[in-house]
């Protein structure tokens, strides 16, 4: 019994040391590999000259795949039809490019790969490998760099095209819309370009915001950006060339109206609609009336008539103060009618420098004061003025608010009647203000304000606008009841003094104004007062 006790334990003792020394000798995998992709050979040779292949292979010491490869590979001067270059999804320890579009004579090409080249199992990336070849006797080894930055934002677009246009008998301005240029690199995720490899001569320089990867302007969906004077090289490549991108105003056109409703069109528009004016040209009854407003958010004007009649079709005359003018016409018949639904500005909470508004997705046309009441928290009555804007389509409300205070605004049936006879019932909005001590406070002192306004403009983080002071010398500018957050600081040299910021214009020449980006993101925090300076340059 005792023997047999004995050998029991020291099974068991020997069980335990072998788990003991299972754990111990576990294996790990080793280090992960952090080492890129190394280059071993190309056919042809990287810097081929008298070029004349179909096919390039280039090996790497391991296998390789192609991340994102069309934003990261540039083609440059640009192929049409682009080559073929594998592998595409899979992994190979070599990348063979097929060349699809006859090559130009004496022409240096560059293919850069960015980042693109990773290996197949950490995806370590092999940085801006290159492959350059020439199908003339002589590589082009001349090289210009420079930077591009958004013309507004402080943020700049990632994978910006940077171009160059020659300058020679063929050249306008107008290229860019329909021809791609000589050469082309990509800012990939930075600011900062390099463009090599380029022979003597003179060039426009010009970058794209480039959403169709076609290598031309498309402007109803790029931006541009451009150098101003012709690029002489060799004898400008010690210079950094800087380009401000930009996003142009279209040319003004007007859009087929749409009927949304019984009473209502919207006319959709490209560019600037300060000035347009739509007049109808069908027959109308005598007492036809309309009301236009702008939509808030989208390109688009609300038409709104009355009395309704009946007609096939009807059709518009549009023009502008520059001496636009076309005819339009759209489709009519008899739908439903609009209800009146109102809305507020205010979303829970207030500001204690900012007025009450009402909004209507139809025309306001008649408010009601006595039909009216404003009360606090402690149900007392708060005397109150209201204007109706037509041109915003929103009734404004202004009365003395208190901080830390709760507001019951009831409208009795009837208190708003809007443009085609429709009057709301009761309805009520509940609103609050926030104690001061809850907001945060900028005083900004902008110093070396020069000869013209200029708009010192508060967004968030994201760039969003949040609001804006006009500035003509130098000054302590107030931003207050802001909530706690962080916040951009950006001033706008309003060089035209007309109170906004005017992009630019590239077949024109002209530069977008000017902006400068406080440095520092401002943190804001309650109860707080923030002084800053901000020296202009």
């Amino acid at each position: 019994m005792y023997k047999r006790s004995y050998t029991l334990l020291l099974t068991a003792l020997l069980f335990l040391l072998i788990i003991s020394c299972a754990k111990k000798g576990t294996i790990t995998g080793g280090e992960k590999d952090e080492i890129p992709p190394k280059f071993i050979k190309a056919l042809p040779p990287n810097f081929s000259t008298n070029f004349n292949r179909k096919e390039i292979r280039i090996y790497f010491d391991e296998y390789i795949k192609l991340e994102d490869p069309q934003k990261q590979i540039i083609i440059s001067p640009p192929m049409d039809p682009k080559p073929s270059i594998t592998p595409s999804g899979g992994a190979s320890k070599y990348i063979k490019v097929e060349f699809l579009d006859t090559l130009l004579e004496n022409t240096t090409y560059s293919i850069n790969f960015g980042e693109s080249v990773v290996d197949n199992n950490e995806g370590n990336a092999t940085p801006f490998f290159k492959y350059v070849f020439s199908t003339g006797a002589n590589l082009d080894s001349l090289t210009i760099r420079g930077t591009v930055k958004d013309a507004l934002e402080k943020k700049p677009d990632p994978f910006i095209t940077v171009a160059l246009y020659e300058i020679n008998e063929e050249y306008s301005d107008s290229l860019v819309f329909e021809e791609v240029p000589r050469y082309i690199t990509s800012t990939l995720d930075s600011v900062g370009f390099n463009l090599d490899n380029l022979k003597e001569g003179k060039y426009k320089l010009i970058a794209l915001k480039d959403a169709a990867a076609n290598y031309t302007y498309q402007p109803k969906q790029d931006k541009i950006g451009f150098y101003e004077e012709i690029i002489n090289l060799p004898a400008d490549t010690a210079k950094v060339f800087s380009i401000d991108l930009f996003k142009e105003v279209l040319k003004f056109k007007a859009l087929r109206p749409k009927q949304l409703s019984k009473n209502e069109f919207i006319f959709g528009y490209e560019g600037r609609v300060d000035s347009m004016k739509i007049n109808i040209l069908s027959k109308t009854p005598s007492d036809y009336q309309t009301r236009i407003f702008r939509d808030k958010e989208k390109d688009t004007l609300h038409y709104w008539f009355k009395p309704f009649f009946e007609a096939d079709s009807l059709i518009f005359e549009i023009t502008n103060s520059n001496n636009y003018k076309d005819t339009l016409v759209a489709r009519f018949k008899d739908q439903f009618k609009d209800s009146l639904q109102l809305t507020t500005n205010s979303r829970g909470s207030l500001k204690l420098n900012e007025d009450f508004s009402i909004l209507s997705n139809t025309p306001l046309e008649n408010i009601d004061e006595k039909l009216i009441s404003l009360t606090d928290k402690d149900t007392v009555d708060v005397p109150f003025s209201v204007t109706l804007d037509k041109k915003e389509n929103q009734a404004i409300f202004s009365f003395e608010k208190t901080e830390e205070n709760s507001y019951n605004m009831q409208l009795l049936p009837e208190a708003i009647k809007d443009f085609i006879g429709n009057v709301n019932d009761t309805i009520t909005f509940n609103f609050r203000t926030k104690k001061i001590a809850e907001y945060g406070t900028i005083f900004l002192t902008v110093q070396n304000v020069k000869k013209y306004p200029i708009l010192v403009q508060l967004t968030n983080e994201k760039g969003e606008f949040i609001t804006e002071k006009i500035a003509t010398n130098e000054e302590t500018i107030i931003f207050e009841y802001l909530n706690p957050g962080k916040y951009n600081i950006r001033v706008i040299f309003d060089e035209n003094g007309n109170g906004v910021w005017d992009t630019g214009n590239f077949l024109n020449n002209i530069q977008a104004e000017k902006v400068s980006y406080y440095p520092d993101l401002i943190d804001v925090r309650a109860n707080w007062e923030l002084k800053q300076t901000f020296i202009l340059e």
